[in-house]
């Protein structure tokens, strides 16, 4: 049973020589090349999304610097001591 999916698409002959000499360059076939790229994509925009949902909870919580996650950070750490202490 084939693991893989086959699809067509149409791609601008300029693109497709620039695919065959990398693949070529690589010892890859087309088809290695573009699942990689199309990957990497994917990961990207995955990437992009989740920074966005970072920067919107940063900007919720009032983080703007570096210094402030550190600062954050360190309050955290001397709660929980402060809870260990307490106990």
């Amino acid at each position: 049973m084939r693991v893989t999916k086959q699809v067509t698409i149409s791609i601008m002959p300029e693109l497709l020589e620039r695919v065959e000499v990398i693949a070529k360059e690589e010892h890859r076939t087309r088809s290695a090349l573009l699942r990689e790229a199309l990957r990497s994509y994917l990961l990207r925009k995955e990437y992009l999304k989740l920074s966005q949902y970072g920067q919107m909870k940063a900007k919720e919580l009032g983080i703007e610097t570096e210094d402030d996650v550190a600062r954050l950070i360190e309050e955290y750490r001397n709660e929980q001591m402060n809870a260990q202490n307490s106990d």
